[in-house]
């Protein structure tokens, strides 16, 4: 992400765009790209000089029918045009997470009002529509607020699951009017179809998308769900108690090594503590075994796929454009699946942008490209930034 023609092919976007900045989109998604890219150098110092100060609020509640939901509000200084509502995937940190934080005060910093919010299920490794349910709360209460929302309308961003999520709440009556964009980044068009290829490998196709072997944080997540299927009652709750600790461990990563290897080996130390044939699962989840996993839970899929929290399954499509951005490579949620999900919505009259990027992985920023990859990505926030 370093190299100096990607460095300076952005530098001059920034300065063809910088003395317009407020009306420039393009030199907006470019300075959002340098800074959640962190490209570091001067090129780095220019987007972040050009760039609004952002102000992390002290997080508030919002209600919701599934109770008040933390959320934190990340205000740009200056005039706000825009807000929008940021949503992490499956993910035990909820707002916290560092990789969450980290681009909604980039988002902010492109002069749009952030409000991140967890839903509750996701955080306790749970997909359901329920998660829809909160984030049409969190829109409508968003809506609501003239000093946020100036035309009653807000933004969506949903990553991973969240994505899918976010589509499925868009279209709903309720709020179908006061969404102003909604971006699925590396989200699902059907649950369906993705815990079948986090079990067993098999996505759907689609023209010129490889699919590649599965992660095996996604078939953990599905075995913490279905645990009261797998083992009897009274091995549940130290089942789930292990896969929770491994999924923690996993994220950590993301943080601090010592404190993820120390929690990976706790959970290890875990299972000498468990009966059969919780004992025998854990260890396949420390292992990362897939292969042995995804067999004992394929029967158990059709209930952990609630066709309710599948855009493509919905009642109703959003009547606002949605953008479909996905890793090439993803192989938590595939690629294939804002493909097809894209080829969906339009055929029910939705406007939609799809991008499949070189530049990341499962939601995130993660490998250098060439310049045209950059352009694209560019050019694809650009067209969020300008709604």
């Amino acid at each position: 992400m370093r190299s100096r023609p990607l460095a300076a092919f952005v530098a001059l976007i920034l300065v063809a765009g910088g003395t317009v900045y407020l009306a420039a989109p393009y030199a907006r998604a470019a300075s959002l790209f340098v800074r959640a890219a962190n490209l570091g150098g001067r090129t780095e110092t220019f987007a972040d000089a050009m760039a609004r100060s952002v102000t992390a609020m002290p997080r508030h509640k919002v209600p919701t029918r599934q109770g008040d939901v933390e959320a934190q509000w990340y205000r740009p200084d200056g005039r706000v045009r825009r807000a929008a509502l940021l949503v992490p995937g499956v993910h035990s940190m909820g707002i916290a997470e560092p990789r969450l934080t980290a681009l909604a005060r980039d988002l902010a910093g492109s002069g749009v009002a952030v409000m991140t919010m967890a839903l509750p299920d996701l955080m306790g490794y749970q997909i359901t529509a329920r998660s829809a349910d909160v984030i049409e709360d969190a829109v409508k209460w968003i809506a609501g607020q003239p000093a946020l929302a100036p035309d009653g309308r807000v933004g969506m961003v949903g990553i991973s699951f969240a994505g899918g999520l976010s589509i499925v709440a868009a279209g709903r009556p309720s709020i179908r009017d006061n969404v102003a964009y909604v971006v699925s980044f590396g989200g699902h068009g059907d649950l369906g179809r993705v815990l079948k290829y986090l079990a067993t490998g098999e996505a759907v196709q689609a023209e010129g998308v490889v699919t590649h072997p599965p992660h095996d944080y996604g078939v953990a997540v599905i075995m913490y769900a279905a645990a009261d299927r797998v083992v009897p009652p009274e091995q549940v709750a130290g089942l789930r108690d292990g896969i929770r600790t491994f999924l923690l461990a996993s994220q950590l990563t993301l943080v601090n090594m010592d404190q993820a290897n120390a929690t990976f080996q706790k959970a290890r130390d875990m299972v000498k503590g468990l009966p059969e044939p919780s004992a025998t699962l854990l260890t396949y989840v420390n292992d990362r075994n897939v292969k042995a996993l995804g067999p004992i839970l394929v029967p158990h899929l059709g209930l952990e796929a609630d066709p309710a929290a599948s855009p493509e399954r919905a009642p109703s499509p959003p009547a606002a454009p949605v953008f479909l951005l996905h890793g090439d490579e993803d192989v938590v949620i595939p690629a294939a699946e804002s493909v097809v999900l894209a080829n969906y919505l339009r055929s029910k009259g939705v406007e939609v942008h799809l991008l499949l990027s070189q530049i990341i992985t499962h939601a995130e920023l993660d490998r250098g490209a060439a310049m045209s990859e950059s352009w694209k990505l560019v050019s694809f926030w650009a067209g969020v930034l300008r709604r």
